[in-house]
């Protein structure tokens, strides 16, 4: 196993989300990208919990090195 997680997609999740909390894949490895199944409990990263306090558009992280996680921070066009 790397120790590194899962790149799942090089580019960002682009998603409508509504008002509530999500959990964020950060290990690569869940078949509900991007947001968690329970697929971490075979590695060794958990997932994130992040709030989403009003209807908004958001790009989440594919490629699970962005370094404000969830969100994307372009970390992939460097892959």
């Amino acid at each position: 196993m790397s120790n590194e997680p899962k790149i799942v997609q090089k580019a960002p999740y682009s998603l409508n989300l509504e008002m509530k909390k999500y959990w964020w894949c950060s290990c690569g490895e869940s078949k509900n990208q991007p947001f968690c199944d329970g697929s971490h409990k075979t590695t060794p990263y958990t997932p994130l919990m992040f709030q989403i306090n009003e209807p908004k558009q958001v790009w989440l992280c594919g490629c699970k090195r962005t370094k404000n996680q969830p969100f994307c921070d372009g970390t992939h066009k460097n892959l």
